[in-house]
């Protein structure tokens, strides 16, 4: 709770103990209030009780230990990729993934007041990604830890002259004036996110196109990706991710991030998962669930 600046932590203790009275309804998500995670657990289940943790492992146990029913968490964003940490974390929370939820990013500059904005705090990616607006209009970059904890520090310090670039949901929580809305150099910046639960749950039948996360690490051999990969193009599986990270320092082991279309119980999917694991050394499927945007 420290970790906040001022005007977040009743806003904090308040959605916390809203959590607390009703641990089913709370949705979990790393930052402050008014950051881009808040809005993907209103805009993926409208009616939860949102609950805000400073880190995401803070966000996993809050599931884990039955402070919240679900987690929504950012695992790719299309302008930087994957995000930083959560392939490591995903495997070793032992929660599932039940869903996933697509958040268009909208940037926006606000302030205390009219004074011109010399300066604007936000988390790197986001002053990142309104570069362009900032170097025209001569606003000089300050990074902070994330985007809401930006807004809520410039509110607690209201400093003439200093804004933050936050979701528009900040300036509502922290009584900021909105300078500038939609900022960002490119209108295609979106970010996936992931839901999280104790329990995996299979898709309902006729929901639509389905998708399989699951990981995986490879024999230390000779064209061990390729024989691998190999069962999913013989049974016509789509994949539609593929990434590879390295765990811990000895650069001896890859293991792979996967997405498929289909799932479990599917025949082609069966085949392709066993060929998978007879060329890898261990195979974890992390959930099922159905596609919230066509891959195909």
């Amino acid at each position: 709770m420290e970790n906040y600046p001022a005007p977040a932590r009743a806003l904090v203790a308040d959605l916390a103990a809203k959590a607390a009275a009703d641990p089913t309804r709370a949705v979990a998500y790393q930052g402050a209030p008014g950051a881009n995670s808040h809005l993907a657990a209103l805009g993926y289940a409208p009616d939860c009780v949102p609950l805000p943790c400073f880190s995401f492992e803070d966000a996993i146990d809050a599931v884990r230990g039955g402070q919240a029913a679900r987690a929504v968490i950012p695992i790719e964003n299309s302008l930087h990729g994957r995000v930083a940490d959560m392939h490591f974390l995903l495997p070793e929370s032992g929660l599932a993934i039940i869903d996933e939820y697509f958040l268009r990013i909208r940037h926006c500059l606000m302030a205390p007041d009219t004074t011109p904005v010399t300066s604007a705090i936000s988390h790197v990616q986001a002053l990142g990604q309104c570069r362009h607006y900032l170097r025209e209009r001569g606003i000089r970059p300050v990074t902070y830890a994330d985007t809401a904890g930006a807004a809520a520090l410039v509110a607690e310090r209201r400093t003439a002259g200093e804004g933050a670039i936050a979701p528009y949901l900040a300036a509502e929580l922290y009584g900021l004036r909105l300078i500038a809305e939609n900022i960002e150099d490119s209108d295609d910046n979106m970010t996936r996110f992931l839901v999280l639960a104790r329990e995996g749950q299979a898709p309902v039948a006729g929901v639509g196109p389905v998708m399989t996360t699951f990981l995986f690490e490879v024999k230390n051999v000779p064209a061990a990706l390729y024989k691998a990969m190999g069962g999913f193009a013989t049974n016509g599986v789509n994949m539609t991710k593929l990434e590879s990270y390295q765990r811990g320092a000895s650069f001896a082991a890859t293991e792979f991030y996967c997405d498929i279309e289909g799932m479990p119980g599917d025949p082609a999917v069966d085949r392709a998962l066993a060929e998978l694991e007879f060329h890898t050394k261990w195979v974890r499927v992390l959930g099922s669930y159905r596609q919230a945007r066509p891959r195909t």
